[in-house]
This record gives structure tokens, sequence and C-alpha cells, in this order.
């Protein structure tokens, strides 16, 4: 093997490695929803919405271990969820007051909501600092949707830090509540853990949401590796050979990627819209039946219709999967189309970067003797296993990858 090839086969495992590190993470991205109202004459108010399966990362609400959060095991964690939630967002200048608790039913689970209300009233818009799940979950993000007296409203995407300031921590709260939430401690807040709610708007902030949604989601990259794994050779004869020029493959690769982007295009402006809603309880298990059938069609052709056919159709599964941040903003029109817009252009900068990568890596040892063997064929079987995990994960709800 020569030395490019080796390089390339590095990339390739390690790559496959990274994507073994995220299984754990291969459902929802995990994302907040902050809201932050006031200015004017009106008092200020924060809302802060957390998934339950975010917060049971960092708190292990899961009492007795079975899998399954119960209403007593949250009613019980209650307090130290509000304790966290206090001690991983705050407002600058403003110290937050008692907090109304609810749970509240969302397409893709169930959220605790935590409501506080600030007597503060400052002229223009607090800075919010934000290090939610900074410790445990570094793809983690914060949207915050802003709506303050004078101003028109704002969205904001909140990335956390790893630092949460002494600040931020309610006054009654013990040195060992802090210890056992692993807070660090700081006395003067950091420019690097502020998010500055007033400042001009990030024109490409849901432009990098969308390239980090692809990339951090594992099961939408493991799919298109399933489809690239074949990229690079044709079949003659019932056999497997590789192609001689890069411009070979590149034209029905081309029809794939295509394929692909225009479909989920489709039912992410659809599921974001509200136009069409289907449950991830329906979509997630689909996911997972599409990459076993997309592996399934590398080892043993289970499609007679075109490649781009059947790309296409299963696109449209996984455009619902993007929609979960954009459908849960409620933006003015405007916002929406352009927020709506950044999203897909960064969905399809990450998928480019994937397929650059991926079929470079696979064109320059395409012609190993084993290459069909050991990529095609073994590297579709092991899709099919994954798939087959996740398949039963999220049908079942249970959890079989110990990541």
């Amino acid at each position: 093997m020569t030395s490019v090839s080796m390089r390339c086969f590095k990339t390739l495992v390690a790559a496959a490695l990274a994507l073994c590190a995220g299984f754990a993470q291969a459902h929802k991205a995990s994302d907040a929803y902050v809201q932050l109202s006031g200015g004017g004459a009106f008092a200020t108010h924060l809302r802060v919405d957390l998934a339950l399966r975010d917060i049971d990362v960092a708190l292990d609400l899961d009492a007795n271990g079975d899998g399954k959060l119960t209403w007593g095991e949250v009613r019980a964690a209650w307090p130290a969820i509000e304790l966290y939630v206090r001690a991983h967002v705050g407002l600058e200048g403003c110290d937050l007051g008692s907090a109304s608790r609810s749970l509240e039913r969302r397409v893709d689970g169930v959220y605790a909501a935590l409501q506080f209300q600030s007597d503060c009233r400052p002229p223009t818009v607090p800075s919010i600092r934000y290090s939610m799940l900074a410790e445990v979950d570094p793809t983690h993000r914060g949207i915050a949707r802003i709506e303050w007296a004078g101003s028109a409203q704002m969205v904001r995407v909140l990335v956390p830090t790893l630092r949460a300031t002494a600040a931020s921590m309610p006054a009654a709260s013990s040195t060992s509540a802090r210890d056992a939430l692993g807070i660090r401690r700081s006395t003067d807040p950091s420019p690097e853990n502020v998010a500055d709610a007033a400042s001009t708007a990030d024109s490409l902030q849901f432009l990098r949401e969308g390239v980090r949604h692809i990339l951090t989601g594992y099961d939408h990259v493991l799919f298109l590796l399933c489809l690239l794994l074949p990229s690079v050779m044709r079949r003659s004869n019932g056999r497997w050979e590789a192609v001689d020029r890069w411009s070979q493959a590149a034209l029905p690769l081309l029809g794939i990627v295509t394929s692909f982007t225009v479909a989920h295009s489709i039912t992410l402006a659809l599921a974001a819209t509200g136009t069409v809603s289907l449950p991830p309880s329906f979509i997630e298990p689909a996911i997972a039946v599409t990459i076993i059938l997309a592996a399934l069609d590398n080892v043993w052709p289970v499609f007679r219709e075109r490649r781009a056919v059947v790309t296409f159709l299963f696109g449209l599964i996984h455009g619902f999967g993007f929609a979960g941040v954009l459908a849960e903003l409620h933006l003015p029109t405007g916002q929406f189309a352009l927020a709506l817009l950044q999203f897909n252009l960064g969905l399809e900068l990450g998928q480019l970067l994937i397929v650059i990568v991926a079929t470079s890596a696979l064109f320059a040892v395409r012609r190993r003797s084993h290459y069909a063997t050991f990529f095609i064929r073994g590297g579709s079987v092991a899709a099919m296993a994954v798939g087959g995990i996740w398949l039963v994960e999220r049908t079942a709800n249970v959890s079989l990858m110990p990541f």
C-alpha cells in the first residue's frame, strides 16, 4: 500500500472511530430553548426549556437505573434541576427571582420548563450567561428568542462554555451542591462566557447550526457513507471493478447527492413550517431503516429503481430529522425564511464536506484487492448492524450501546 493510500486508509479508520464515539448522540441534537422578554415598564422574564433526556445526562435523574424517567423521579429531582439551570443560565445585572416549574411535551420529547421573574428593568437587553451542558455535551446549543420593548424580536444561538460564574449561582446554594454539580467558581464573569443579546445579529449563526447538525447527526452521516462506499466502483458481470477516472464516479455521485439534497430540503421546509408534522417516534426508527436498506443494497441489490430515485425517497425521511430546531422557534415570517435558508445552506455545506473527504479517501484506495470485501461488504454489514441497534433502541426506547 502506498504512503498516500495508507494515509487515506488511516483517515477512514479515524472517521469510523469518531462515528462510533458519537453513537450515543445519534438521536436529535441537544438544544435548549431560552425566551427573554421585558424592557420599558415590563419586568424581566426568562424562560428556559431543557429536554429531560439532556438533564438526565447531566444530573442522572434515573434513580433506579431502569432507563426510564418516571414522574416521581422528575418530581424528586426538581430542586436539583432548578439549581443546575440557575448555575448555568443567568442575566447580567439581573437577579433571578423564584421560578415556576412545569413539564411540556414537545414533538421530540418532554421538556422541563422553568420561568424566572426579575424586578430589574434594564434599559437595554441584558447579556445572557450560558454554560448549559458544557461539561457533558460540547455539541449542545441554546436557541434564544428575545422580545424587548422598543426592539425588534431577535434570535440568538447560545454556545455554552465550560465556565459558570459564582454570580449565576443562587445565594442559598451550598458548597456541596456546587461541587456536586461540577461548577467551577469564578469571581467575575468572563467575556467568553457571555452571549451579548444586544449586539448585532450574527448573520451566519443558523448556517453554522446547519453544518453542526449534520456533522453531529451520526445517523445522517452513516446513511451518506452507505451511499458513498460503492461510488468509486462499478458493477461488471456481477463483480465490483474500480473506476479509472474521477469523472466516472463524479456523475453518478452528483445524481445521488442532488437527490438527497432536494428531498431533505423539501421535507425540512414542510416540517419546519408545520405544514407536515410527523412525530420523532416514527421518523427516528424510519431513518434507522433507511440506513439498513441503503447498506443492504450495497451487498445484495434490492432496488430495481435507479439509486438516485431511492436516495430521493429516503432523503424525504431524513428531512424531517433536521427540522426540530426551526420548528420550535415560532419566528416571524421574514426571520423564519432567512433562518430556514441559512440552516439548509449549512446542511449542504456540511454534507459537501462529508462527501469530499470520504469520496477522496475512497478513491485513493479503490484499487486495493480487498476494497469490495473490506469496505463495501464489511462496511455495509457494520452499518446494517448499527442501523439495526438504532432501530431497536428507537422503537423499544432502550439503550443497547454502552457509549
